[in-house]
């Protein structure tokens, strides 16, 4: 049995975040994966998903260009080999870097599949006898399970990565469909919807809640839904699946709303984007006297250490319930926090409402902190004051033209009882919410102020750059702190 200091199950980026920072503080890591370094996030989700959404983007500028700017341009064709190309190197650089930060580090990265045998023991074995026999390992310090998670699936539907996709084949099944049936209105599905109507296909996008975005404020989700629909992307929320029948062309569908009302749509693929299961099989959980939830969530004893009920074995990312979100991001940071455990330190938790959000569609959105929602149940209907701002308002806003908001949802330090902000009502930022162009590259702003308790008179005092999207968040704080200029 070999032995080394720390044991990380899962190469994704809560995987190989934890490995590389333990390295760095003089552990020795073994890092055992079965599939691919870089995980979903890098070879299905995040990393290929924004590149295609790159060239969407692209695409939408000709069509801008032409219809709102005059410039007589027009799209020939979309070279789907070129573009997938394009795409794969893109990944492959990522892919190449990580695994060399990996071997510089000095990470032993073992490939095949991992199971606990022990509190404090891991069995590595390879997917066949010509790569090598099972090998087992010890860990001084301490074990980390990183495996991830998959697409979920609804009873019935089988994914043939053709007809019926799952948001981890959609980017790689042949083609560009004319139409597409999108299921699920979270930050998955409506990406992959945007992407799909930029790149010319009739898109119809089922959200079960009441609005899309369901776990996001309210207005974002209100006002994402109506630059979709300005976009040509029909939208159904209250909607359910009743039926789907493949057949040699596509998928037969009908839709139900909450209002009883049908929509029969003949799609040539139809995706599904319901959400995502943790990843446990052959872990052997039991071994270590480890189980899940009933979700098959691995939930921590301990969310300061992301310590199990056994001592010495951690978790991160998408194996986590909630507060933990799903995000690559966010499992960045939870590597960091169990490598410098298992070192010895006492870094500070994960501070989940301080975690960026984003919805890289067109219009994007991006949130941080406390939807109005929750901080009015938090807090207190009279204890929250807020201040929402279009876009619009600002001269780049207008330049763009796509609408858009901010929203800045904060506690109240005033007696009164009206939720308009007059001057100096508001207190320490609880959250922040932006829906409009380039808005992803508008947040870390807003992640600063929320998770450093800021107040709007502390950001009112900062200027903002004319004319940029920007101006309209620093407009929203000048209002917040009494000093508003446009706005009242």
């Amino acid at each position: 049995m070999d032995e080394t200091d720390v044991i990380v199950i899962g190469g994704g980026t809560g995987g190989y975040s934890t490995a590389l920072r333990a390295a760095a503080l003089g552990l020795e890591v073994v890092l055992a994966e079965r599939d691919l370094i870089g995980g979903t996030c890098l070879h299905r989700g995040c990393i290929p998903s924004k590149a295609m959404l790159h060239a969407a983007e692209l695409v939408d500028g000709i069509a801008e260009a032409r219809e709102r700017w005059g410039v007589k341009a027009s799209l020939d064709a979309v070279d789907w080999s070129a573009l997938t190309a394009t795409r794969d190197d893109i990944v492959d650089r990522n892919h190449r870097g990580v695994a060399g930060a990996l071997a510089r580090a000095g990470v032993r990265v073992v490939r095949g599949t991992a199971a606990l045998t022990g509190p404090r023991s891991v069995r590595v074995t390879a997917a066949t006898a010509a790569q090598g026999a099972p090998v087992d390992w010890t860990a001084r310090r301490g074990i980390v399970v990183a495996t991830g998670s998959r697409p979920r699936t609804l009873p019935g539907l089988t994914p043939d990565g053709r007809h019926i996709v799952t948001s981890d084949d959609a980017l790689f099944a042949p083609g560009l469909p004319a139409s597409v049936l999108v299921l699920g209105g979270g930050a998955i599905g409506v990406e992959y919807a945007s992407l799909h109507r930029s790149m010319g296909a009739r898109v119809t996008l089922v959200e079960a809640a009441d609005r899309l975005l369901p776990l996001e404020d309210a207005d974002v989700g209100r006002h994402l839904t109506r630059g979709l629909k300005r976009r040509g992307i029909e939208v159904l929320t209250g909607a359910r699946l009743e039926t789907a029948e493949p057949h040699e062309a596509g998928v037969h569908a009908t839709v139900r709303t909450s209002r009883g009302e049908a929509h029969t749509l003949d799609v040539e693929r139809l995706l599904m984007a319901v959400g995502r299961a943790p990843v446990t099989d052959g872990l052997d959980l039991a071994a270590a006297g480890l189980t899940t939830d009933e979700r098959g969530f691995l939930a921590p004893a301990d969310w300061s250490r992301l310590e199990t009920a056994v001592p010495g074995i951690h978790i991160v990312g998408d194996l986590l319930p909630p507060p933990s979100l799903g995000l690559a991001h966010a499992s960045f940071a939870e590597g960091l926090l169990v490598a410098e455990t298992l070192a010895g330190r006492t870094p500070r938790p994960v501070d989940y409402d301080a975690v960026p959000r984003v919805t890289y569609s067109s219009p994007q959105t991006a949130s941080v902190g406390l939807s109005e929602t929750a901080a009015r149940a938090r807090a207190g209907d009279d204890a929250v004051v807020v201040n929402t701002m279009p876009l619009t308002a600002v001269a780049k806003g207008m330049v763009h033209g796509q609408g858009g908001m901010v929203k800045v949802v904060a506690e109240r330090i005033s007696a009164s009882g009206s939720t308009e902000p007059p001057a100096a009502t508001a207190g320490r930022i609880l959250g922040v919410h932006l829906v409009g162009p380039h808005v992803s590259e508008m947040i870390a702003e807003s992640q600063l102020i929320v998770g450093w308790d800021a107040e709007p008179a502390d950001v009112a005092q900062h200027i903002h750059p004319h004319p940029t999207l920007s101006e309209a968040v620093g407009e929203t704080y000048l209002t917040l702190a009494g000093r508003g200029l446009h706005q009242h």
